[in-house]
């Protein structure tokens, strides 16, 4: 079957896929319910092995339109073959990965996210929803949902519904974004700690307060959580072992340290409480 005939076969969400698809944005198609086509056999319970820590979009070796964002593709040959033709004719709406292409979405779902957005954000390119509006910024980060009330950051590992190319200028994005995805510390169980124990006996200067060498640690402890793609909650309780370790018994550690760390594990997944009883168990083991 030629393309012209599965275009008309397959309709208008077919059409706007290969349409966004000739300029690079990787594109999967959504059943009723604005969610992604369930994995086929083959790939049903990640059976396959999946694709569930990828930063880029791009189908396993099944053919099928599986794992979610992570099928979002702009190969014409794949959204245009079977059985992605198939679900093209069964699909809801068009979505896309806005990561794969640098983009961040501020989805803001009623009248008073969108009063904040007005208020808080720069203006940038706009998309009318069905109940508020996406704002669209140049520059990918952490995708994270209820930022604040009505408020969902959508870029890397996830999808968003193409409702158009809205309208205005899109802007950098700013820091004003980036800040919404670090989490204060709960009012029950603090984020952070700063470890205030005394130097080791024997007295003289703490070679960690050495800012370099402080400095290294713990941008070395951000690399290996950032990219780790496996067992992502041992490995952030085993960096912050390693930081506690080096760093606990001289008391130079910050809250601005034990913010970078939660943010890099937070970034990958985990969440606050995870965090939190991962820094207090490190402790524990280490009799701080």
């Amino acid at each position: 079957m030629t393309q012209p005939t599965l275009i008309r076969r397959e309709g208008a969400h077919l059409r706007t896929a290969l349409h966004l698809a000739n300029r690079s944005v990787p594109v999967l198609p959504l059943r009723a319910g604005k969610v992604p086509f369930g994995n086929c056999s083959a790939c049903r319970n990640n059976a396959c092995g999946g694709r569930p820590n990828m930063k880029t979009p791009g189908p396993c070796a099944c053919p099928s339109p599986c794992h979610a964002w992570a099928a979002a593709t702009a190969d014409l040959a794949t959204l245009t073959g079977r059985p992605w033709a198939t679900a093209w004719a069964q699909a809801a709406a068009v979505a896309y990965h806005p990561g794969g292409i640098g983009l961040t979405v501020v989805d803001l779902d009623h009248a008073d996210a969108i009063a904040w957005a007005r208020r808080t954000l720069p203006a940038t390119r706009t998309v009318t929803t069905t109940r508020g509006e996406h704002w669209i910024y140049q520059g990918a980060m952490q995708s994270t949902n209820a930022v604040r009330d009505g408020v969902d950051i959508k870029s890397t590992m996830v999808y968003a519904r193409w409702l158009g190319p809205g309208t205005g200028t899109m802007t950098a994005l700013p820091d004003t974004v980036r800040a919404l995805i670090v989490k204060g510390p709960s009012p029950a169980r603090p984020a952070s700690r700063t470890v205030t124990v005394p130097v080791p006996v024997g007295g003289g200067e703490c070679p960690h307060r050495v800012p370099a060498y402080l400095e290294r640690g713990i941008a070395m402890a951000e690399q290996r959580i950032t990219q780790v793609t496996i067992g992502v909650h041992a490995t952030v309780y085993r960096v912050f072992l390693a930081v506690l370790s080096a760093h606990g018994r001289c008391g130079c550690l910050t809250e601005t340290h034990m913010a970078r760390l939660f943010a890099a594990a937070q970034a990958k997944g985990e969440s606050l409480r995870h965090c939190t009883d991962a820094w207090a168990n490190a402790l524990t083991r280490l009799g701080l």
